[in-house]
């Protein structure tokens, strides 16, 4: 997310199944190496995500799928130990994937809008439909951290900008599409489970973004409901 450069502009105001959740981290316990001997709260649910054998039992080879697991995510710290927001990351991905391919079974997005692009911060789930078509997705997003939530309703894409680069921030915002304020869907180089989420921007991936950036246009509606856990 970032301040809006205006360039004379006035301002008016998803297909993988798996985002992150922001939820309290577990201590963990101090190590001096980088991989730790203790297992944790979460272990047994771990393993099973890992497909390593379930026995609740940390050991060398538990330790180095999990903090593979935990630096591919950004989740810190990567020491192998199954706490809360690693088994957080890994259950919201199992949510995710159980929804398939109709994200919008509860009805909860407009299906009398047209095209439309839907974000789900309960699952961290975005996607596109018109009327009750689903054009693409969904895709796993990261939205708004604590203090910095993407905020709720209905609102309308007014400005994008291809090459945007925050001021605020000082950060690149490729394929930036704003629908609410300076809170805009663009790419980011992390990974969409990376804690503790954006400054309030829906981030994508570099295709997803791109994607987006194909299917909608200034005008098009946007609406975004839930709650991002932890938030």
């Amino acid at each position: 997310m970032g301040d809006i450069r205006r360039r004379g502009v006035v301002v008016l105001g998803v297909t993988a199944l798996v985002a992150p959740l922001t939820l309290a981290l577990t201590s963990a316990p101090a190590q001096a190496a980088s991989c730790t001997t203790q297992a944790g709260p979460y272990q047994k649910q771990v393993e099973k995500f890992l497909g390593r054998p379930v026995d609740g039992k940390q050991s060398a080879a538990d330790c180095k799928a999990i903090k593979g697991f935990q630096d591919k995510h950004g989740i810190t710290p990567d020491i192998g130990y199954a706490g809360s927001v690693t088994w957080g990351v890994m259950d919201l991905m199992n949510k995710q994937k159980a929804v398939g391919d109709k994200p919008n079974k509860d009805g909860k997005c407009p299906t009398d809008k047209g095209r439309i692009a839907c974000v789900n911060l309960s699952l961290q789930l975005s996607w596109i439909q018109d009327g009750n078509k689903l054009v693409y997705g969904p895709v796993p997003v990261r939205t708004g951290r604590k203090g910095f939530v993407t905020r709720t309703g209905l609102k309308k894409i007014y400005w994008r900008d291809i090459d945007h680069v925050s001021s605020l921030y000082n950060v690149s915002m490729p394929y930036s599409q704003f629908f609410d304020g300076g809170q805009a869907f663009h790419s980011v180089g992390l990974s969409m489970w990376n804690p503790p989420g954006s400054h309030g921007c829906v981030n994508m991936t570099t295709a997803t973004a791109k994607k987006y950036w194909s299917l909608l246009k200034n005008g098009d509606d946007v609406y975004v409901y839930g709650r991002k856990p932890g938030t």
